[in-house]
């Protein structure tokens, strides 16, 4: 069941927000299904290899579905899932909600990053493509040594935004980011709907929305003093 964010989440206020991307900000799914079909097809992988594999980074998920290959197969492997995703970026939208969330943001002065599994060459892409606007914090893959699910990005996020882990609201639609963001000790982990199911989101959430349009940002955050 989708929870409102209402009661015991809105006894508090919270400093800042960090927002995964994909998924969440903005809808790429098409592009990377097809990124990753054609690269399993040019790898010899079983596309159900990656199931799980959304919100993690592509490093990480190669390391897992090529565990039996080379180091430098690995690598080459990493490079050319690269390439494909930064070419393809026809069908990239944004998402119900996404730019509402961010302009009312900056016009309440609340710090706020958006925290992606991309390496950056491709959150780069994938923004410009939407022409979502771009917070002045942006933490990719490329700016951590250990991508979600572990708690460095979103460490890294809210050190960037100078607020305390533990005052952020972490807005997700990821198993492996909410799982990143509560290993981080984020105040607030909020889900929002997308191909993962209420059921398994709510294992590791606070709380579970439609969507970023149905976060009530001046009731949660506050900006400031």
């Amino acid at each position: 069941m989708v929870a409102p964010l209402a009661g015991q989440f809105l006894e508090r206020s919270f400093a800042g927000v960090l927002f995964d991307m994909d998924g969440t900000l903005i809808d790429s799914l098409a592009a990377v299904e097809r990124s990753w079909l054609l690269w399993c097809e040019e790898f010899g992988i079983e596309p159900a290899a990656l199931a799980g594999a959304h919100g993690r980074t592509s490093a990480n998920t190669i390391a897992i579905v090529m565990a039996e290959r080379t180091e430098a197969e690995r690598l080459a492997a990493h490079a050319r899932i690269g390439q494909i995703e930064v070419e393809d970026t026809e069908g990239i939208v944004v998402l119900p909600g996404a730019i509402e969330a961010l302009e009312a943001l900056d016009w309440l002065g609340v710090p706020h990053a958006i925290v992606t599994s991309c390496e950056r060459d491709l959150a780069e892409a994938r923004l410009a493509a939407t022409g979502l606007p771009r917070p002045s914090v942006v933490v990719t893959a490329s700016d951590v040594s250990h991508g979600k699910p572990g708690p460095e990005p979103y460490e890294r996020g809210a050190a960037m935004l100078g607020v305390p882990v533990g005052d952020c609201v972490v807005v997700e639609d990821a198993t492996a980011g909410l799982v990143s963001g509560r290993a981080a000790g984020a105040g607030l982990m909020v889900a929002v709907l997308g191909t993962t199911t209420v059921e398994i989101l709510a294992r590791d959430a606070d709380v579970v929305v439609p969507s970023v349009a149905d976060i009530p940002w001046q009731a949660l955050v506050s900006s400031p003093s």
